[in-house]
């Protein structure tokens, strides 16, 4: 199992490319292909500018480092784009927050087709539902699925359709619970 350049093409896509440090949407002071210290050097504080080609050469060494964190975890055989697609996850959500994920452990039953509904649970970050780790988490369950042509489609999947299903089951549970609390 190796890293794809569609992996890293998705990363940097879904991270998007920043030189000087910003707050990401859970406050982490973060730079280039969202770059964090908590992945290592560079520290990431306020003030700190690098360049493109820095960016690139951080992120890969972010990634090797991500990689390595799935493929401890992972007890079964994956084609590559899987596992570039969980590792994207991964550099998304943190290590730690992959290892207790749902989906590691359907991974790691061989429930395949459980990956991509599991995968658009994870669509928060601060408490609110991104439209961002939406599109991500869709990205990412196709190329999970269709490992041969993951990114490739003009069409959606049935992948990307099962992620939708799965969002808008969570958003009518949510507006009936909210319904519930009014009456």
């Amino acid at each position: 199992m190796k890293m794809t350049d569609q992996g890293y093409r998705l990363i940097m896509e879904f991270e998007g490319f920043r030189a000087s440090a910003y707050r990401d949407a859970a406050g982490v002071w973060t730079v280039g292909y969202g770059h964090t210290g908590r992945a290592g050097k560079p520290d990431v504080t306020a003030g700190l500018a690098i360049t493109r080609g820095q960016a690139r050469e951080i992120l890969r060494r972010d990634v090797a480092l991500f990689a390595d964190a799935v493929a401890k975890r992972v007890k079964v055989p994956l084609t590559d784009n899987q596992f570039s697609a969980l590792v994207s996850f991964a550099f998304n959500v943190g290590p730690g927050n992959f290892a207790n994920s749902s989906v590691l452990a359907a991974v790691n039953r061989s429930d395949f087709e459980a990956v991509p509904r599991r995968l658009a649970l994870w669509v928060k970050a601060g408490g609110r539902t991104l439209p961002g780790l939406v599109r991500r988490r869709a990205a990412e369950a196709q190329m999970f699925s269709d490992p041969e042509n993951a990114g490739k489609s003009a069409r959606p999947s049935r992948t990307i359709w099962s992620s939708l299903m799965a969002i808008a089951v969570i958003i009518f549970e949510r507006l009936r619970k909210s319904r519930k609390e009014v009456l």
